[in-house]
């Protein structure tokens, strides 16, 4: 089962977000309203992704940064109301992995998630054939 870390300001969000995920078989291991709570909570739970609020993205912290250097393994997907080609562009030139995108439908949240991990998965297996081929 798949570990998850939720960071969003409203508590609503991190609810609906939650049961979103628990239903579809994650593990919701943490929730928090800040993202330095939520890079404590990494620290303690090392999720496989984390879903943050877009806001938490923007608020000057650099916790995507922080995140990408401590934890280069986990995915990141941002969560927001609306997101245009600009913050799109940012986000992913940040190392944001993926977009949920609110108000959840559940089966666009999950669908989104798996997409992304298959994905994820098949390139680290491609760079690591690419590596054993050059072995």
């Amino acid at each position: 089962m798949l570990k998850t870390v939720l960071i969003d300001s409203s508590a609503v969000a991190r609810g609906l977000l939650n049961t979103v995920l628990t239903d579809g078989g994650y593990d919701v291991c943490g929730q928090t309203h800040t993202s330095a709570l939520g890079l404590a909570l990494l620290v303690k739970h090392h999720p496989h992704f984390v879903c943050i609020a877009r806001e938490q993205v923007e608020d000057g912290s650099n916790v995507v940064q922080t995140i990408r250097t401590q934890y280069p393994k986990t995915l990141i997907f941002m969560v927001s109301g609306g997101i245009d080609a600009a913050s799109l562009q940012a986000a992913h030139a940040m190392g944001v992995s993926g977009f949920i995108v609110k108000p959840f439908m559940a089966d666009t949240v999950l669908k989104t998630v798996r997409n992304t991990v298959i994905a994820m998965v098949r390139k680290q297996q491609a760079l690591a054939a690419a590596a054993q081929g050059n072995s």
